[in-house]
C-alpha cells in the first residue's frame, strides 16, 4: 500500500479545497466528461484507474449521489473554470433521476435498472425508503446549487415518503415496499438515518420548519428510544414492531446496505447529524454551555465508535462489531468485520471535526488528524484520484472497483465540505485551526 513521507495540514481549508478538486478531477477525467453518459445519467462502475467496467447498470443511490457531488462542486467553487460544466452535469444527473428512475404509474423511483441506447429496463421493482431519502437529498442540494427545477420534485418526494412509509406511532419510516406499495416486514435504522440527513438538507434548502421537526423526531427515535434497546448504541435491524432483530443478516456481515453488527461508521454518522440538528435548531446556539441531549448522544456514539472500532494494530476504524463483548477484554465489543471501508473513515473524521467545533476540545481534533492521516496513507489514491473503497484489516486493497453501484465519493467529499463549513464558522477566513 502507498506510503506518504510528509502529511499535509488536514485542518487547512486550502488542503480540503484542493482535495475536493482532485476528487472531482477523477470523475471528470482528461476530457471533463469521464463519468457522463451523453444518453442519460452518469456511469456507475469506475475502476481505480477511471475505466468504466459497466456502462449500463444504474442504481438509484449512485444516480442521486452524483447529483450531490456535482451540485456541491458547482456551488462551492463558483469561480472555478469548470463550475458551469459541473452545474450542467448536476442538471444532467438530476434529469436522469427525475425522468428515468422515476416511475410515473407508481409515483416511486426504480431502485435498479439497465440503461442502453436511451431505453431503460427495470431490474428491481422494490420501493425503498432509503432510495427516496437519497432522492430528497439530491433534490435539496440541487436547490441549494441553484437548480430551481428540483423544487417541485422535492415537495413531491416529501409527500411520497409521508404517504407510503411514515409510521407515526413509531416516529420512524418503514423500510421497503412491494411495487404496489404493500409494506414488507423489515424495518431498519439506515433508511431513517439518511432520511434525517435529507430532512436537514431540505430544511436548509427551503426553510420548511416541518423538515427540521421531522429530522428531530427521527433523531430522537433512533438515537434515544431504539438505542435504549441496544446497549445505548444504534442497532441496524428491526422487526415490523420495531423490536431489534439480532439475527438479521448475521451470516452476511458485509451486505452493502444491511450488514450485521453495530456499524462503526453509522455511530459516527449519527454523531455528525445530531450536531447538525443542534446547530440548525432555533434557540440552541452552537456555543451554548448547555449540554443538550443531541450533544450528549453525539459524544457517546463517537466514543463508542472509536473505543470498539479503532484497530490498534493496523489503524483505521473497522466496519462492524458484535453485540457480544470480546472474551479477551471486559471493555470492548468483539469485532465482527475487521475490513476497512472508505466511508467509515470519512464520516468519522467529519464527526470528529463537528465535535471539535462544538466543544472546543482538542481531543476531537486529535481524532480528526489521526483519521485523516490513516485515510491519507491508505485510502486516498494519490495516483488516479478519489479514494479506494475497501481494504483488508491490514490495509491491503480488496477490489479495483472505486465506485460500484451505490458507491460514489459522496461520503468523503461531503465530509470535506462539512469540515470546511466548520472551519469557516470557527475562524472565518482563517485557513487553519
Amino acid at each position: 500500500m502507498q506510503r506518504m513521507k510528509q502529511l499535509p495540514d488536514f485542518r487547512s481549508a486550502a488542503f480540503l479545497r484542493e482535495h475536493l478538486l482532485q476528487t472531482m478531477a477523477f470523475y471528470d477525467g482528461p476530457d471533463g466528461h469521464r463519468a457522463v453518459d451523453p444518453s442519460g445519467g452518469l456511469y456507475h462502475f469506475l475502476l481505480d484507474d477511471g475505466r468504466v467496467s459497466d456502462r449500463h447498470t444504474r442504481h438509484l443511490v449512485s444516480s442521486t449521489r452524483y447529483v450531490f457531488t456535482y451540485a456541491n462542486a458547482a456551488r462551492h467553487f463558483p469561480d472555478h473554470p469548470h463550475a458551469s460544466r459541473w452545474r450542467a452535469t448536476a442538471r444532467h444527473a438530476l434529469a436522469f433521476v427525475q425522468d428515468v428512475h422515476r416511475d410515473p404509474p407508481s409515483g416511486g423511483y426504480t431502485w435498479l435498472l439497465h440503461w442502453e441506447s436511451g431505453r431503460k429496463q427495470v431490474m428491481d421493482t422494490t420501493q425503498h425508503c432509503y432510495g427516496l431519502a437519497f432522492v430528497l437529498l439530491a433534490q435539496a442540494h440541487a436547490v441549494m446549487a441553484g437548480l430551481d427545477e428540483a423544487r417541485s420534485g422535492l415537495r413531491d418526494t416529501l409527500a411520497l415518503m409521508e404517504q407510503r412509509f411514515w409510521e407515526p406511532a413509531a416516529g420512524l419510516y418503514a423500510d421497503e415496499a412491494a411495487p404496489d406499495w404493500q409494506l414488507r416486514p423489515y424495518r431498519g435504522q439506515n433508511a431513517n438515518m439518511h432520511a434525517c440527513e435529507a430532512m436537514l438538507a431540505a430544511y436548509e434548502a427551503t426553510g420548511d420548519a416541518a423538515c427540521l421537526a421531522r429530522a428531530t423526531t427521527l433523531a430522537e427515535s433512533v438515537t434515544q428510544r431504539l438505542a435504549s434497546q441496544a446497549h445505548g448504541l444504534v442497532w441496524e435491524h428491526y422487526r415490523a414492531d420495531w423490536t431489534p432483530d439480532w439475527n438479521y443478516n448475521r451470516q452476511d456481515r458485509s451486505n452493502i446496505f444491511r450488514p450485521w453488527g453495530f456499524q462503526t461508521g453509522h455511530l459516527t454518522e449519527w454523531a455528525k447529524l445530531l450536531l447538525t440538528l443542534e446547530r440548525l435548531t432555533p434557540g440552541l446556539p452552537p456555543d451554548t454551555d448547555e449540554e443538550t441531549w443531541m450533544l450528549r448522544r453525539a459524544r457517546e456514539l463517537f466514543a463508542a465508535a472509536v473505543q470498539h472500532g479503532w484497530d490498534r494494530a493496523h489503524g483505521g476504524l473497522v466496519y462492524g462489531f458484535a453485540p457480544e463483548r470480546d472474551p479477551a477484554t471486559d471493555t470492548h465489543h468483539k469485532v465482527c468485520d475487521g475490513d476497512k471501508y472508505h466511508w467509515v473513515q470519512a464520516e468519522s473524521l467529519a464527526a470528529a471535526a463537528a465535535l471539535a467545533e462544538r466543544t472546543h476540545e482538542g481531543a476531537y481534533w486529535d481524532w480528526y488528524d489521526r483519521l485523516w492521516a490513516y485515510a491519507w496513507e491508505h485510502f486516498v489514491d494519490h495516483t488516479h484520484g478519489a479514494w479506494f473503497r475497501i481494504l483488508t484489516p491490514d490495509n491491503r486493497k480488496l477490489t479495483d472497483q472505486k465506485s460500484p453501484a451505490g458507491k460514489v465519493d459522496y461520503h468523503n467529499m461531503g465530509a470535506c465540505y462539512e469540515v470546511l463549513a466548520a472551519l469557516e464558522r470557527l475562524y472565518g477566513s482563517v485557513e487553519a485551526a
